[in-house]
């Protein structure tokens, strides 16, 4: 899955005008009942099914039963619809901001923010295509880290730490969702299933471990590469017991 589109790579003053509702709106020209929220609805859900490759201008007014034009009074182009539907997904995940008083504490905070995140990769496999190295933010972006910062503020870092603790569990989550969404793709491409494609390599394999000349892999037990390890919360609670090992040094009196 390669890289095709960039956030903030339109329009960057409309893409905020649209995310947060400064400009002006749409008059005249439209087709009765076409809005932006179904636009950016209509280009999700095909991107959610045929990947953002299919997004198109055109294809979405065919979708939407409109003139191509009709959604250019909405949004300005492609790029910018981007910016919207990346924020769209991204509020999937933001919920209020709880009191201090009733947070979960950081540690739950991360737990729950890095599965959800990899619950929206998986959901919409498109956003590993999309680089966002320079995010539009708008709602959704903007309510995501509002609610992460309050619940790791109580870890004692200063605010460079604080995003950069964001940014160590979205590599994570965006590492781990990739070779997830990669083996998904694969399986769909190729036709062939994960045992079949090992199966395949059986042969060649055995020989090759029982030559003495790979020890140390030939020793692993036959569950070392089994489907019941969850590779996913281990490394995300080592993350995290690393990161304790810091709070602790941080807060202790």
């Amino acid at each position: 899955m390669t890289t095709t589109d960039s956030s903030g790579s339109g329009d960057v003053s409309r893409s905020l005008e649209l995310l947060w509702g400064t400009g002006e709106r749409a008059t005249r020209g439209p087709k009765p009942g076409l809005t932006l929220d179904r636009i950016v609805t209509a280009a999700v859900e095909l991107a959610d099914a045929e990947g953002l490759a299919a997004v198109s201008m055109r294809r979405l007014s065919t979708e939407l039963g409109a003139g191509t034009m009709s959604l250019y009074r909405h949004v300005p182009g492609r790029a910018e619809l981007v910016d919207l539907m990346l924020d769209r997904v991204q509020g999937e995940t933001a919920q209020p901001s709880e009191p201090a008083a009733s947070a979960p504490g950081w540690r739950k905070t991360v737990e729950t923010a890095a599965r959800g995140e990899l619950a929206l990769y998986q959901a919409h496999p498109w956003l590993l295509s999309v680089n966002q190295t320079r995010p539009v933010l708008g709602p959704g972006a903007v309510g995501g880290m509002e609610t992460m910062l309050a619940g790791i503020k109580d870890m004692g870092l200063s605010d460079p730490e604080l995003i950069s603790v964001m940014i160590m569990v979205s590599g994570y989550v965006s590492g781990v969702a990739r070779t997830q969404v990669h083996a998904v793709e694969a399986r769909r491409t190729s036709g062939i299933s994960d045992d079949e494609f090992w199966q395949a390599q059986e042969p060649v394999l055995t020989a090759v471990m029982t030559s003495g000349r790979y020890p140390l892999m030939a020793g692993l037990s036959a569950e070392a590469f089994g489907p019941d390890f969850d590779h996913f919360e281990f490394g995300l609670q080592r993350l995290l017991d690393g990161l304790e090992v810091l709070v602790q040094q941080r807060t202790r009196p």
